[in-house]
């Protein structure tokens, strides 16, 4: 009886250890969910408009321009900058829009369709004014780095800006710069029919007659002539002290060549749309002694100007020809007003451009009530041994007018071939 007992108990001492065993099992800690990764940035793309003359006669200044804002995206993207949450990316879009008003208009509504945050533009003031009622209507900044006709800014539309002297403030100191540095007693002026030539034209006629100046002749031509003969014919019998013309390089340059072959005395002064280098290459020796204004300061005077100029000519392989700073400017206070809006769209960073304060490589910039810059600076400049020189600037804040050292123009220009062809004005079908 006994016997048989122990194999009972074995077994039961057996499940006993079983059950302890089970008891101390220690079960698998639980496993943490894997981190989620963080959400990747949203990547924008932000349209820039660019229009410009990139064929015809002013196609060295309209290639310019487009250089100036090429440069800006490149750098604005190498930052790679963040605006309200997402990765942005800038892309140029740029237009020839021929200096034509009515294919400015074209251009301009081909950059509604396409939904650009912004438009740097138009060169010209003939297509820059026309277009800006179609950027207003759409609710599109633009900022202009080189139409200088008054109108433009002053139609009540709170899209349109632009980072230079106007020809208000530049037909004035054309007329100082005429009876004071020059000495003259009376002015002929010839303009070429267009929004910038004439309008520059109109404001220096009247600073003129305001500084005691005699007008003794206003004739006009149009921006394709070439024979000025007839003209300047009529005006040498009036024996001016001066010739004063509004409009562009290709026709001053041969306008100041036909004045010497016609035996005129006067001096020659005209505004930025002949302060190029083409002009020298246009008239010849004719240029010799003649002078020309430029809104701003000279190149190497300017806060950035050297800098710019290394960068530019060293992408480019060209000189500058003019407007390239401003538009390079332009470009960039469009975009300055968007971080500070900390958005891209145009209904909400708009507000942030009229409070602009932005050191750019041209100035200070800033802008007044009209959407003008503030403190526009006027430069003036004599065509000398086959060089553009500087003599001396009026206007500005003090800081940024230079000393009166000698300077090189705004930029020697360098023939190119498949890069703008000359200097700082703009050359045909219509300018500023």
């Amino acid at each position: 009886m006994r016997m048989n007992s122990i194999p009972g108990t074995i077994l039961a001492l057996a499940a006993a250890i079983s059950l302890i065993g089970c008891g101390n099992k220690e079960e698998p800690a639980p496993q943490a969910a894997p981190a989620a990764a963080p959400a990747a940035k949203p990547e924008i793309t932000v349209k820039i408009g660019h229009a410009s003359p990139l064929t015809g006669p002013q196609a060295h200044i309209g290639k310019d321009n487009e250089y100036g804002a090429t440069l800006a995206i490149e750098e604005l993207n190498a930052k790679g900058l963040e605006i309200g949450g997402a990765k942005v990316k800038f892309e140029l879009i740029s237009d020839d829009d021929q200096a034509d008003p009515k294919q400015g208009t074209t251009v301009a509504q081909k950059f509604v369709d396409a939904k650009v945050n912004g438009v740097i533009g138009h060169l010209n003031s003939g297509t820059t004014i026309p277009a800006s009622k179609i950027y207003f209507d759409a609710g599109i900044p633009q900022i202009s780095g080189s139409a200088t006709n008054p109108t433009y800014t002053k139609q009540g539309f709170a899209t349109a800006f632009r980072v230079m002297a106007n020809d208000e403030q530049q037909g004035k100191a054309l007329a100082q710069f005429a009876a004071k540095t020059l000495a003259a007693k009376s002015v002929a002026i010839i303009d070429d029919r267009t929004a910038y030539g004439q309008g520059l034209a109109d404001e220096f006629k009247k600073a003129s007659e305001a500084a005691g100046l005699k007008v003794v002749a206003s004739e006009y031509t149009n921006d394709k002539a070439t024979d000025f003969k007839a003209i300047l014919t009529k005006i040498k019998s009036k024996k001016p002290d001066l010739i004063f013309y509004g409009g562009m390089d290709p026709q001053g340059g041969p306008m100041a060549k036909q004045m010497k072959e016609l035996g005129l005395k006067a001096k020659f002064l005209t505004g930025d749309g002949g302060c190029t280098p083409n002009f020298i290459t246009l008239a010849g020796a004719a240029a010799e002694g003649q002078y020309c204004s430029l809104p701003g300061v000279p190149l190497d005077k300017m806060p950035g100007g050297t800098v710019f100029k290394d960068k530019f000519v060293g992408k480019f392989k060209t000189e500058i020809q003019l407007y390239a700073p401003y538009v390079y400017d332009a470009t960039m206070v469009l975009v300055d007003a968007m971080k500070r809006a900390n958005s891209v769209e145009p209904a909400k960073y708009l507000p942030e451009i009229g409070k602009t304060s932005f050191q750019g490589v041209t100035a200070k910039i800033g802008f007044d009530e009209f959407g003008d810059l503030k403190d526009g600076a006027i430069s003036f400049y004599e065509y000398k041994g086959g060089k553009i020189e500087y003599v001396e600037t009026l206007g500005g804040t003090p800081e940024a007018v230079p000393a009166a050292a000698p300077a090189e123009a705004p930029a020697a220009a360098a023939p190119a071939a498949a890069a703008p062809a000359s200097a700082p004005a703009a050359a045909a079908g219509e300018k500023k």
